[in-house]
């Protein structure tokens, strides 16, 4: 979702839900919200338009003739078929210059190496689209017998080119009969206004510190200060979780506008007490989609401890993999993988002997330090400035361990430093949660002070966010990359 595509709904959305509601037929509405994606998507990359409709009209293809053939090898067949496709375009897309690449290093050939613009999302809507014609196979659904409702839940523009990844059965409800409310316009309009504040008021100012602190550059890493690269890789840490949510928060926001209700893809993970438990909260529809189309056809737990590890190996590769083609990812998987195998070992039962609260404290302090330094790999495509920016860390490239410029920039940045982690724990969420107790016990005075919040915050933060959007022209996208 770049500056154009946030322009995009700026302008028309409005529109959109004008149109939408002067509907009452939800075939009409169905359409019009189709539209509007389509034109939402083709705003954003119009180059890949057709492709995505064309990955729509093959796994819908793929799903009729499993369901036309079940229970015979020509659904197997169909199903192979449609994988080799989905997963052959994305591959096309978004690794053959990197497998080109490695074909040169390791096998001596020259040539030049194929430049391919990655369409935008194409990793979201294509997983959407496995799942679906998966799910057809498993019997978990029914194919979809018409194509506007499988190409609308490819397109719907609320998560289309930056997830969360939807699954159709958690839609299929919704794309049929859906109603809204004014509660649940309120709770959209709300929820999709912090999504937009997280994003251009906390993340893009995260990503603006960081670049002033450790540029992307091996000189200015290698010469930065040791509180400088702590801070900087405090800031990245912060940014990515406060990015990462606020598309979620926004898709969702904008999915209860419409009638459509998203699972929540994040669960406050920089409060997790194992990685174990990090990664039950982190981008949950991602992990449960490995989880459920490779992990458990692979084995799962059900063939041993070896097998066990074996297949979180693959999975976790597999993870590294699909956030970019890079070795940095491919390692930043296996990193996780390491921590995970070791949990699943013996690390969790051991931090299950301690006191409740040790072991609390100690999980939580662990957890951080692991995932710390996981972002550290997965910052950096070029794994030698990963090392550089590690070795800065704890002064190995001769650098000072401060300087004024330094203890100046975090100073002027203590209180947003604050409220950013404030953001990524749920304590806002249990404020709001104890003033709607207690408006709700008929204490007239903290129902003013609820509703009324309820109507000030997101017309503050829409407003803030708009000024930061005309005034800021640094918008970084980290979820274009994948």
């Amino acid at each position: 979702m770049g500056f154009s595509s946030l322009l995009f709904i700026y302008i028309f959305l409005p529109a959109n839900l004008v149109c939408y509601a002067l509907f009452s037929d939800i075939r009409k509405k169905n359409i019009c919200i189709l539209l509007f994606s389509l034109l939402f998507y083709s705003w954003s990359s119009p180059m890949y338009l057709l492709l995505m409709v064309a990955m729509a009209l093959i796994n819908y293809a793929g799903a009729l003739a499993i369901e036309k053939n079940r229970g015979t090898k020509k659904a197997t067949l169909a199903l192979v078929l449609d994988l080799t496709a989905s997963l052959g375009i994305l591959a096309y897309f978004k690794y053959l210059g990197f497998f080109v690449s490695i074909v040169q290093q390791f096998g001596g050939l020259t040539g030049v190496i194929p430049e391919i613009v990655l369409p935008v999302g194409i990793s979201f809507y294509i997983f959407q689209l496995i799942s679906y014609v998966v799910d057809v196979y498993r019997k978990s659904i029914s194919a979809d017998h018409n194509f506007a409702r499988v190409l609308l839940y490819t397109s719907l523009f609320h998560q289309c080119i930056a997830g969360p990844i939807v699954r159709y059965k958690d839609v299929a409800n919704d794309l049929r009969e859906r109603k809204t409310d004014i509660n649940s316009m309120n709770d959209g309009i709300s929820r999709f206004c912090v999504g937009l504040a997280k994003k251009t008021l906390l993340a893009n100012s995260c990503a603006s510190i960081l670049d002033m602190l450790i540029p992307e550059s091996m000189s200015q890493i290698g010469s930065a200060t040791v509180l400088a690269a702590w801070f900087g890789g405090l800031m990245y840490m912060l940014q990515i979780y406060l990015d990462f949510s606020a598309y979620s928060d926004m898709a969702i926001g904008l999915g209860k506008m419409t009638g459509f209700h998203y699972k929540e893809n994040f669960n406050y993970p920089y409060t997790a007490v194992s990685v174990t438990d990090f990664w039950r909260r982190w981008h949950i529809s991602l992990s449960t989609f490995f989880r459920d189309y490779v992990y458990i056809p692979l084995g799962g737990n059900r063939k041993g401890i070896a097998r066990q590890v074996f297949n979180m190996l693959i999975v976790w590769a597999l993870t590294g993999l699909w956030h970019g083609a890079s070795y940095n990812f491919i390692l930043w998987g296996i990193y996780f993988f390491v921590f995970l195998a070791l949990e699943k070992l013996f690390l969790l039962k051991c931090f299950e002997r301690m006191p409740m609260l040790v072991g609390k404290v100690i999980g939580r302090i662990y957890t951080f330090i692991v995932v710390f330094f996981g972002w550290i790999v997965f910052r950096f495509t070029d794994l030698s400035m990963a090392g550089t920016m590690v070795k800065s860390m704890f002064g190995l490239n001769g650098n000072k361990f401060t300087n004024l410029e330094t203890n100046t920039m975090i100073m002027n940045n203590i209180i947003f430093l604050m409220i950013c982690v404030a953001a990524c724990t749920p304590l806002m969420k249990r404020v709001a949660e104890w003033l709607h107790r207690k408006s709700c016990t008929g204490r007239i005075s903290y129902t003013y002070i609820y509703n009324g919040l309820n109507i000030l915050i997101p017309i503050v933060l829409l407003f803030l966010s708009t000024i930061a959007l005309i005034g800021n022209s640094y918008n970084p996208f980290i979820y274009f990359r994948f």
